[in-house]
């Protein structure tokens, strides 16, 4: 199997809804506009597409839709993981024989597994496969951090592990993957606002939120920082900084749905209990940091 690049800035999608169910309509056109805005690769059903809510055959229509909207021209990278490794196993493997081009596979949330449960439960993901694995570590949502020892054994033991989607925070844990295994690892930022202090210190791209809405800047920043135009891709970075902190001032997905709806590019901005809508408070803050983005 042939591994794609797998760099640059891939939006993790929303699933959009309309009353209760998928909205594939609203989920097409904003395939298309990220498409126009030329990302460089999609996720449907990560955890910004509220995987944890939607059922097994939902998880893979839109996993199926995506691929059928984005027809190769960007890569698709689809949510696979889950805390049951026999569930993420098999989600790997319907995800791979619908045309997947990747696969992105978050830590096991809530069991807290040991290191050594985890290299397991990644292991079997793997065999599961041989297109691109991307690891993805937020021990803030999972309560664990996939250990650099553990991204070390799989990536000697699969050559199709070679990414990692990093959202723990930290610029030195970046540097600790790259100073383990250099070019042989990809790192992308899982923080929006971590992005270029990530990209400086090694990481190749991001998975981003905020490019759901922003797709064209932030591809620009992201092209600029992989050129070391670093003074450039600042400026945009710091133009864009209100945006990923404000974004995220309720549990994601919620605000980046409010303003996609706010653009016109999804009709709703529904989200799936437990989440529930912004407190108006919170809707007002983002509303005035829209508008002065405008």
């Amino acid at each position: 199997m042939k591994l794609r690049q797998l760099t640059g800035t891939i939006t993790a999608l929303v699933t959009p809804f309309r009353d209760g169910r998928i909205s594939y309509e609203d989920l097409k056109k904003l395939v298309a506009y990220q498409i126009k805005c030329g990302i460089d690769g999609v996720v449907p059903v990560g955890t910004t597409g509220e995987s944890p809510t939607l059922n097994w055959e939902e998880h893979m229509d839109v996993i199926r839709f995506v691929i059928a909207e984005a027809r190769g021209r960007v890569p698709v990278i689809a949510g696979t993981g889950s805390n049951s490794t026999h569930e993420a196993v098999e989600l790997t493997r319907l995800s791979h024989d619908a045309g997947a081009d990747a696969m992105l596979v978050v830590a096991p949330y809530y069991n807290k597994p040991s290191q050594e449960g985890l290299f397991r439960h990644f292991s079997a993901i793997a065999d599961a496969t041989d297109k691109p694995i991307v690891l993805y570590s937020i021990p803030g949502r999972c309560g664990i951090e996939i250990s650099v020892g553990v991204v070390e054994r799989l990536r000697a033991k699969f050559k199709h592990v070679a990414w990692i989607k990093e959202a723990g925070g930290s610029v030195d844990r970046v540097d600790q993957l790259k100073q383990a295994l250099g070019g042989d690892l990809v790192v992308l930022s899982g923080d929006d606002s971590l992005t270029l202090p990530f990209m400086a210190v090694g990481a190749e791209g991001v998975i981003s939120v905020a490019s759901n809405l922003y797709a064209r800047e932030i591809g620009r920043m992201v092209k600029l920082a992989l050129a070391d135009e670093f003074a450039k891709a600042a400026k945009i970075h710091r133009t864009l900084y209100p945006a990923f902190k404000t974004l995220f001032i309720e549990p994601n997905p919620v605000p980046i749905k409010v303003a996609l709806q706010r653009a016109g590019i999804i009709h709703s901005a529904e989200v799936r209990s437990p989440l529930c809508d912004m407190s108006a408070a919170n809707a007002e803050v983002l509303e005035q940091m829209l508008a002065k983005l405008d």
